[in-house]
């Protein structure tokens, strides 16, 4: 099929940058937070590279990566495109914590 590409869903949790610069989890009003399903679309910048990497999503929000998994091209639709990915990555630490919310 013409115009078919791989694609990989990504379970992800959205960080941002506390006052010193550094990435930290954003948490909700009740300082809780949730990981959420991106997939690469046609049109994503960037390379995956490895876990704790951070991308942005088409709402400019960014986002670590926590787990990786293959989809079938024609389930892509199931899953939110993201954006393009950076060259940036959160502290093990980070990830770790967001990692315990997989079985969750």
């Amino acid at each position: 099929m013409k115009g078919k590409y791989k694609v990989t869903r990504y379970k992800g949790v959205p960080v941002e940058n506390d006052s010193s610069g550094n990435y930290v989890i954003r948490k909700d009003d009740k300082n809780t937070y949730k990981l959420h399903d991106w997939r690469t679309g046609k049109h994503t910048r960037g390379k995956y590279k490895e876990l704790g990497q951070i991308f942005l999503t088409e709402n400019n929000m960014m986002v670590a990566v926590v787990a990786t998994y293959p989809v079938k091209f024609k389930d892509r639709h199931d899953f939110t495109p993201l954006q393009r990915f950076t060259s940036d990555f959160v502290d093990a630490d980070i990830l770790v914590d967001a990692k315990k919310r997989l079985d969750e």
